[in-house]
């Protein structure tokens, strides 16, 4: 058992994204491991304590990242910081060792078929349940293992990544019965084809209109420890500036995508910056998408106002009319659940105290409908599908990972954020602060990438699309099918069971 804990453990640490070593495949071994503990558990009770020490391996070793922005923005000593990520990986932990339950009840009741079926089914509800309970945390997607192999996940253009790994899943488990059920191998040999078959078919077939759009993103490498700091305001604000000039005057794109907060102050406020930011859009006579905070007023007597993190249109003209305030919050960073009950302030002090955005619609630039993503909105897939449905055209990822240093998040947030555009149909521009800024064609193809910790600019031609993906179109009856397979097959287990253990007794 406590081999395939560490088979499990480790195929998560291997299989996503990492600053050491990244092997796609092995990410394989996570469902495979979890999937083994329910098959050679001896009860019930083994099966869900070996499958949630694997499970929080696992999570511990995706997210230890989150020590870094609790103890070094946050404040809080490093014994305070360290069990943040262990008690977020203790509570998803449970997900997995549910999994497991059922494989333990399916396996005493089906064929090596049925079991794989039941494993796709229940892995891919268990993801999808991940990404909306308790505000949603869908980090672990083993479908975005493969975000660096654009040919493996072209299924999520149908399925979408949840279902797409749930066909993983499949694949993953039909290994455990490849020595006594052959069905089991046709079964694995057929998945693979599917997924590698169509995965040419598409990258061979894929066709859209010359591009014709041209962006440019500013990375700034801002120091995150001085972004805040009044004092090195000005030096911001110059340095955007600067990167902004010298792109515009070499490569003429028609905006400028600037990250989220770049500008650490409130923009709408009239100031010497602010002019300084008009006075660059008129004279280069160009667009530019900007984040900064930004506060509305919702009481003129007491002065109340709520916080927003928003993304400006500054069009070429100096004018602000359009902007996105950013609908999913990160929990404990940017508001703080249950306020009035916890006993401490949010855990990274410089991001604020902000409110989610209402009503918020694509951006409208030159009849290029650009649909925001602020941060790690980008793993939603809910929130993409919401963009496109109000008619966008092109996905804008604005973001700032300095939070994280050089550890897996950057990389692994990147990876998310390319099945948006597979899932979509869509270009994906995603704009940093340190990286990693890229843009990623409708299929999931890096056309081009910055590096971390660089100041840096990227310009690109992309294709504004209208032509929708078979996922986003039945989005909707796939996450209603994927739940409803699953009700059923969890009823059929359990009151199977037992009815049977009740003849046998």
């Amino acid at each position: 058992m406590f081999l395939l804990v560490f088979l499990s453990a480790l195929g998560a640490w291997i299989g996503f994204d990492n600053p050491l070593f990244h092997f796609p495949l092995a990410i394989l071994l996570f469902p495979l491991g979890l999937a083994g503990i329910g098959l050679r558990a001896t009860s019930w009770k083994s099966a869900l304590k070996f499958s949630w020490m694997a499970g929080l391996l696992a999570c511990i070793g995706c997210f230890y990242w989150m020590v870094i922005p609790v103890q070094s923005y946050g404040g809080l000593p490093w014994y305070l910081a360290l069990p943040c990520p262990i008690l977020l990986a203790a509570f998803l932990a449970l997900y997995y060792s549910l999994f497991s339950l059922l494989i333990y009840h399916a396996s005493r009741r089906a064929d090596g078929l049925t079991v794989c079926i039941t494993a796709g089914l229940s892995w891919a509800s268990m993801e999808m349940l991940m990404g909306s309970m308790f505000s949603g945390f869908p980090w672990m997607n083993i479908a975005s293992a493969f975000a660096s192999w654009p040919i493996a996940i072209q299924g999520a253009s149908i399925l979408g990544a949840y279902g797409l790994s749930g066909l993983l899943a499949i694949l993953s488990v039909a290994m455990l019965f490849s020595r006594t059920d052959s069905s089991t191998i046709i079964l694995a040999i057929g998945i693979s084809a599917i997924i590698l078959l169509f995965g040419f078919f598409r990258l061979q077939t894929f066709s859209q209109d010359d591009p014709s759009y041209t962006l440019s993103i500013v990375q700034g490498n801002v120091d995150q420890g001085q972004k805040w700091d009044p004092k090195f305001q000005a030096e911001t604000v110059q340095k955007y500036i600067k990167l902004s000039t010298d792109v515009v005057q070499k490569l003429s794109p028609q905006i400028v995508v600037w990250p989220e907060t770049a500008m650490p102050f409130y923009l709408q406020d009239a100031s010497p910056y602010q002019t300084a930011l008009e006075k660059l859009a008129q004279t280069t006579k160009t667009n530019f998408i900007i984040g900064s905070p930004a506060y509305r007023v919702i009481d003129l007597k007491t002065r109340k106002y709520v916080l927003l993190n928003r993304a400006w249109l500054m069009d070429d003209m100096g004018l602000m009319m359009q902007s996105y305030d950013k609908e999913h919050l990160v929990p404990f960073g940017e508001y703080m659940p249950f306020a009035n009950i916890l006993p401490f302030d949010q855990l990274v002090q410089a991001a604020g105290n902000f409110v989610p955005g209402t009503q918020n619609k694509p951006i409208i630039v030159d009849g290029v409908a650009l649909g925001m993503l602020i941060c790690y909105e980008a793993i939603f897939t809910e929130l993409a599908q919401h963009q496109v449905e109000q008619g966008a055209t092109v996905l804008l990822n604005i973001s700032n990972d300095a939070w994280f240093g050089n550890t897996s998040a950057p990389k692994q947030h990147f990876d998310l954020s390319i099945m948006r555009a597979v899932e979509q149909g869509r270009w994906l521009v995603r704009s940093t602060n340190n990286g990693i800024s890229a843009f990623i064609d409708p299929l999931g193809r890096i056309c081009s990438k910055s590096k971390q910790f660089q100041t840096q600019s990227l310009t690109q031609t992309v294709t504004p699309l209208t032509k929708n993906t078979v996922y986003h179109n039945n989005f909707s009856q796939i996450s209603f099918g994927i739940y409803t397979l699953t009700t059923l097959v969890c009823l059929w287990l359990f009151i199977g069971v037992r009815k049977k253990d009740i003849i046998r007794n």
